[in-house]
């Protein structure tokens, strides 16, 4: 059985390629791995079916990560990456925003995050991980305060972080709409989430 000690592999180090022809690969072999983790989880997934998933012959994907923990906290890495990416497209052009536009953009960021499955089964396959699970959970939280206080800035620092709580719970509660086998009861549902967030957002950000 593979192992889920997460910490084993610290001792060696992932590859850093330095010419493009490795950097595709080792961005290939990324999407590979969280294609089958969030497929199969965390131990069921092989090194050698992230190989033949990303074209990889097998030596080379062991040189780019010496192991599967390597990968794993290197797709944990670019995870990071991608939630401020996410955000910045969003803060660049916040203050043009209306409320709505606004509501729409935070909706898109954090359910397109959410449907990030290989992130989740990583952040659950082991008991180390809970850590990374609340690390990601604050991030999140910190990057939706900043968006708000750069909409509205006079936000005070605790508001914004409490409207962010809330903002990130209704996203859950989006996560959980979503897998509503009746479509035409989940599109209701959907949309009426939705247009309670964007109330929300329109009396506290106008009364700031």
């Amino acid at each position: 059985m593979a192992s889920t000690n997460i910490k084993s592999g610290k001792a060696r180090k992932a590859h850093e390629p330095q010419r493009c022809n490795g950097r595709l690969r080792v961005a290939a072999i990324l999407e590979a791995g969280a294609a089958v983790i969030a497929e199969k989880g965390y131990e069921a997934a092989t090194m050698a079916e992230i190989a033949a998933r990303s074209d990889t012959k097998i030596g080379s994907l062991y040189r780019f990560f010496p192991n599967k923990e390597l990968l794993a906290e290197a797709m944990m890495a670019r995870y990071r990456e991608n939630i401020d990416t996410a955000f910045d497209k969003i803060d660049e052009k916040v203050a043009s925003l209306s409320i709505p536009a606004l509501t729409d953009a935070l909706f898109a960021v954090l359910l397109e995050l959410r449907r990030a499955g290989a992130a989740v089964r990583l952040m659950d396959a082991h008991k180390d991980w809970s850590v990374k699970r609340e690390e990601f959970r604050g991030i999140a939280l910190k990057r939706i305060a900043k968006t708000l206080a750069l909409c509205s800035p006079a936000l005070t620092a605790s508001t914004a972080r409490n409207m962010a709580f809330v903002i990130l719970q209704n996203m859950k509660a989006m996560k959980a709409l979503s897998s509503m086998t009746d479509k035409k009861a989940r599109s209701g549902a959907i949309k009426e989430l939705r247009g309670m967030t964007q109330l929300y957002l329109e009396n506290r950000l106008e009364k700031a």
